[in-house]
């Protein structure tokens, strides 16, 4: 029981969720040799155990620290994975789009080994000035929204996979419980616009922080760095709705997009004096 109680139950916590994510993947590898003709319930209600636990470990360490969780990588990283699985269970409501499940349990699951990397999570040292309600929205809708935006690249690779089939193995395709081509080019370019609103809203919340003297807003790494990715969405948006930009490119942006999150949040993060008090 001291497993579950003691300093590190929530990273215990969070590791059994990573475990259960691992076994979604797994289960998935399975949906995808069969070209998902079978219902993939077993993979939803895997989330739910995962997301169970996932909740449960960063309400342990909200209460552990008093405050919202998200002041080191590890906090941040386990924030981001959480509104990623929200999303995948909301949009999962509909029968139709559960496959959504299958595609981000391995996104899920590398997220959750790099978040237990032990120097992600170092000792805390004093507790930043930040507080207030003000932060809760800045961190909640920031951490949503980059939950909506890997939905959305979940949903771009499977609008890919069902533009493939249907190029070049029809009967697949038809055979296939994946969702309407249609379909998924609508789920992925709203999940898109309602990540684009909350980032929008973060920022927003996050300018109107105190901040330690000496520290300007628009020169913080972070800072710069959401500002790009605002303006990368933008684009995206922009093109999709204003230009005709097609269905595949619009994809292949997403996926590029949310890419470069994965690849630049943790340095930016580790550079911003901001989340760096």
């Amino acid at each position: 029981m001291a497993w579950f109680t003691g300093q590190l139950a929530d990273r215990h916590f969070f590791l059994l969720a990573v475990v259960v994510y691992g076994l979604s993947m797994i289960y998935s590898v399975f949906l995808w040799r069969k070209d998902f003709r079978k219902d993939d319930h077993v993979n939803y209600l895997a989330l739910i155990v995962a997301f169970a636990l996932h909740t449960t470990a960063m309400a342990l360490r909200g209460f552990s620290l008093n405050r919202c969780p998200v002041n080191n990588l590890f906090e941040a990283t386990i924030f981001i994975a959480w509104g990623l699985v929200l999303a995948c269970l909301i949009v999962g409501l509909l029968p139709r789009l559960r496959f959504l499940a299958a595609f981000a349990s391995p996104v899920l699951f590398g997220i959750g080994v790099f978040a237990l990397m032990p120097a992600l999570d170092p000792p805390h040292g004093p507790k930043p000035e930040f507080s207030g309600g003000l932060l809760s929205m800045h961190a909640t809708t920031i951490l949503l929204a980059y939950g909506a935006f890997g939905l959305a690249a979940v949903a771009a690779i499977m609008f890919l996979t069902q533009q493939h089939n249907l190029k070049f193995n029809k009967l697949r395709a038809v055979l296939s419980l994946l969702p309407p081509i249609q379909r998924l080019e609508i789920v992925t370019q709203r999940l898109v616009l309602v990540g684009f609103i909350l980032l929008t809203i973060g920022l927003f919340a996050g300018g109107r922080l105190p901040r330690p003297e000496g520290v300007y807003y628009f020169k913080d790494a972070k800072v710069v760095w959401s500002v790009i990715l605002w303006a990368l969405y933008l684009a995206l948006l922009v093109g999709r709705w204003r230009l005709g930009q097609t269905g595949r490119r619009f994809a292949v942006g997403v996926i590029g997009v949310f890419t470069f999150v994965l690849l630049t949040f943790w340095g930016t993060n580790l550079l911003s004096d901001l989340h760096n008090p």
